[in-house]
């Protein structure tokens, strides 16, 4: 038996979903809808399949291909222009030679089509419409019957009034080759509109048949997301794609769920799906495949395609989502909103009920979507942050962008520049590296690869190594799922802003210089980097004088990445280092676990009588100091520390950012030395110290600001040549008392904040350095707005800690009601 797939349809009711694909391949149950017609043809008996293209033709015709693989026939016949649907029937009217069976290709049904053709021939029908029972019929077209199914009267979407039967038209159709001869080729004709009607008037045997079972035209969004909760009701006669893992809870080949995730029936979970502890998927969700769940995410009665990440702590409710959509941390998608494919949900912004996204959208972090966005891209123009570009492994740093990445770098650092690659020692930062290579090479960068290393130790071998620039990825000092690309200059510095900039728009235009076969350069593996390093770490150190002094250190840190660099240095100077893990701590240390662990470490150096405790992050970029009494050493209280090692050595002006405490002014008047302010931003800072390199010589403050293991080797060789403890080092420092937080602002109304405190400011004075640092008589306030994220950040500083945390309460009063305002 032959039929007729109608699938031109464009969808038009269906978008965002429908942008960049025709209706019929929209997916149901994780397959295009056309799919499910062609399993319920073949099931009674239609093997032989003519199938009418108008709409983006070669996307149905390269997902189905001949139709072997489903086990039938595909015959496809497009039109150049909307013929309506008895026209596009029409044009594949050399195929059909006997009775057949019209059928949409955008409609979910189970209905018995057999029992249609049979009760047509019976009748000796011209043409026979399968009909339905519709609770509101006003958006379809009523058909209303004989006692004996002969058709009496059309009504096409009628009104209340009008509405003399429940019973509609279905489209689908049971028909005689001679229905097609009542109107000539190429004509505009529709079925219920034009022929019917006409067969009517000439009196021609025209039936109709209701059946029972479930049939959905699936017109609109909601109409999408009724069909899903229908299926996984039961209503629909389907055949569930998975195993039954649980009651009514379908899971694809290859998917992995966590013990501790929570997964209610009824749901579908696609093949390679991962969904992580604590992530709760409810009933009515259907997960398409490959998506990622992360850690107490949240999915209710929402329907999500192929390859959608959603990050921790996401809260999804009723809402449909395209495929390679990322939804990241804390993000919110409420009922009935429906998201394009490649748009990303940044954090901690939400998604009203109803707001339609156009494909390639982003929501900036923090951001509320009221209103449906249609223009626009996904890529915004600022893609680097605080210290590089970051973003998550193989959702927002993949393989493909990390090639296009380098390939823009060593695009405008010139063709044939030497630029050092390295990573630390994670899978993820290993994979990326060898990317970043692959797309600098194709431009004729002469890479230089480092192979494992550490941030302070690839900002040494850049400038060690004559390189004209330097890249390092590593894994977030947040999370293991994150990774930071650091991009170096010349001097091991970050790059400036401006060349930030121009990889930014060599990233956009992608107009890459890319180099001929002949003119490419190999990478270059770079041995006896860590030798160096280590020995440029130790550089004036007097080993027989750390030998005697035989300290004693607790030192918690990330094994994978710092164990040699550790064990290297405490085998040099004499060290007795112990590695200090709390009980239930393993793998991977992030910051904020290292912060956890500081009142337990203090409380083993002082048991222990050992001399001092440290942390390190995993590529020994910071550092946290406890002395011998356990007394927490960070942030400003170490700023202050280096800045008196150095001021006590006369090395030189001190380099601290606009946000150290005044305290070391004092300190500096104290040591008759100087003091250089700098913006918090890492160019800055890193442009000025490394601008003192050339200075007398003495403690080198790029090491014991930039680099971890340096300060801490370079503190403690001061406290060895002095016979100092630490804590009699930090008794030096004057008592100060500071005071931080961030308060929430819209990207729209920073730029609002920052003039109206300048122009209301108190007579007092102020500095614009960085942000606005206003100074009153027993302190100062700087209101700094953040580059990343929607919030200004208020740090301030008092002679007494009421003081510091009463300029911070007024500031950020201030600030929230200036971006309250209308003005």
């Amino acid at each position: 038996m032959k039929a007729v797939i109608m699938a031109g349809g464009e969808g038009s009711r269906l978008r965002p979903l429908t942008c960049g694909r025709p209706k019929p391949m929209v997916p149901v149950l994780n397959r295009p809808i056309m799919g499910h017609i062609i399993d319920l043809l073949k099931d009674h008996g239609f093997t032989d399949i003519g199938v009418t293209l108008q709409y983006m033709p070669e996307a149905i015709r390269d997902h189905f291909g001949n139709g072997s693989e489903h086990g039938v026939n595909l015959h496809y016949f497009v039109e150049d222009s909307p013929l309506g649907t008895a026209g596009s029937v029409k044009n594949a009217a050399s195929f059909l030679d006997e009775t057949f069976l019209v059928i949409s290709g955008d409609a979910l049904t189970d209905l018995d089509l057999s029992r249609a053709v049979e009760f047509h021939k019976e009748q000796g029908s011209i043409a026979t419409l399968v009909l339905t029972r519709v609770d509101c019929p006003l958006e379809y077209g009523v058909v209303i019957t004989s006692e004996d199914g002969k058709i009496t009267q059309f009504l096409e979407k009628p009104g209340w009034g009008e509405v003399f039967s429940d019973t509609v038209n279905t489209g689908i159709y049971v028909l005689e080759p001679e229905a097609l001869d009542y109107f000539a080729p190429g004509q505009k004709f529709d079925f219920s509109k034009d022929l019917f009607p006409l067969l009517l008037r000439e009196k021609k045997p025209l039936f109709g048949m209701v059946l029972p079972g479930y049939w959905c035209d699936i017109g609109n969004l909601q109409q999408y997301l009724e069909a899903h909760h229908d299926i996984l009701s039961g209503k629909v006669k389907i055949n569930m794609p998975g195993k039954e893992i649980l009651e009514k809870v379908w899971v694809g080949e290859g998917a992995f769920i966590d013990k501790a995730a929570v997964v209610k029936g009824p749901a579908l979970i696609g093949v390679n799906c991962q969904i992580g502890a604590g992530a709760k998927i409810d009933p009515y969700t259907i997960l398409g495949s490959g998506c990622l769940v992360q850690r107490g995410a949240s999915i209710k009665r929402s329907v999500l395609w192929n390859n959608v990440f959603v990050g921790s702590g996401a809260a999804l409710r009723g809402a449909v989502v395209g495929s390679r959509v990322q939804v990241q941390a804390k993000a919110g998608i409420y009922e009935g909103a429906v998201v394009g494919d490649d748009s990303i949900i940044r954090e901690n912004s939400q998604l009203k009920p109803d707001v339609k996204l156009w494909p390639h959208k982003l929501v900036e972090t923090g951001a509320t979507v009221h209103r449906s966005v249609i223009w626009g891209t996904v890529f915004p123009k600022k893609i680097f942050g605080f210290e590089g570009i970051s973003g998550l492994v193989n959702v927002e740093i993949t393989p493909e962008t990390a090639a296009r990445i380098g390939a823009a770098f060593g695009s405008v650092t010139g063709s044939g520049a030497r630029l050092a690659v390295s990573s630390d020692s994670y899978t993820a930062s290993a994979m990326i590296k060898e990317a970043l290579i692959s797309g600098a090479q194709s431009v004729g960068t002469q890479v230089l690869d480092l192979g494992g290393s550490i941030t302070p130790e690839s900002r040494y071998a850049v400038r060690s190594l004559g390189c004209k620039a330097g890249i390092h990825v590593k894994v977030s000092q947040d999370s293991p799922d994150k990774l930071v690309m650091v991009f170096m200059n010349a001097r091991g510095g970050n790059i400036s802003r401006d060349l930030e900039r121009k990889v930014e728009n060599a990233l956009a235009r992608e107009d890459f210089p890319r180099s001929e076969a002949g003119r490419l350069h190999p990478p270059e593996a770079v041995a006896k980097v860590y030798d160096k390093y280590i020995s440029a770490v130790c550089e004036g150190l007097d080993d027989a004088v750390m030998s005697r002094a035989g300290f004693k250190l607790i030192l918690g840190y990330d094994r994978p990445n710092l164990e040699k660099y550790v064990g290297g240095l405490t085998d040099k100077l004499g060290f007795a280092a112990e590695d200090f893990r709390p009980a239930g701590t393993g793998g991977f240390y992030s910051w904020s676990s290292c912060q956890e662990m500081l009142p337990a470490l203090a409380q083993t150096v002082v048991e222990s009588g050992a001399d001092a405790g440290a942390v390190l992050d995993p590529n020994a970029d910071r550092l946290i100091l406890t002395d011998e009494k356990g007394r927490v050493i960070k942030d400003n209280l170490l700023t202050v520390l280096i800045s008196l090692i150095i001021l006590k050595g006369q090395s030189g002006p001190v380099v601290v950012p606009v946000t150290a405490p005044r305290v070391i002014e004092s300190l500096a008047e104290q040591y008759r030395g100087k003091v250089v302010r700098t913006k918090t931003a890492l160019q800055d800072f890193l442009d000025k110290v490394l601008a003192q390199e050339d200075a007398p010589a003495g403690i080198s403050q790029f090491f014991l600001h930039f680099d971890a293991l340096s300060a801490l080797v370079n503190i403690f060789a001061y406290m060895a040549r002095h016979e100092i403890t630490l804590s009699a080092l930090v008794d030096e420092i004057p008592l100060f008392f500071m005071d931080s937080r961030d308060v929430p602002v819209p990207w729209e109304a920073k730029g609002k904040v920052i003039r109206r405190l300048v122009q209301d400011r108190p007579a007092s004075d102020f500095e614009i350095l960085d942000g606005i640092k206003i100074f009153h008589p027993d302190g100062w306030a700087l209101v700094l707005p953040d580059p990343d994220e929607p919030v200004c950040r208020v740090f301030s500083e008092g002679s007494t800690m009421e003081i510091a945390e009463e300029l911070t309460d007024m500031y950020i009063k201030k600030i929230n009601e200036i971006a309250g305002s209308k003005s």
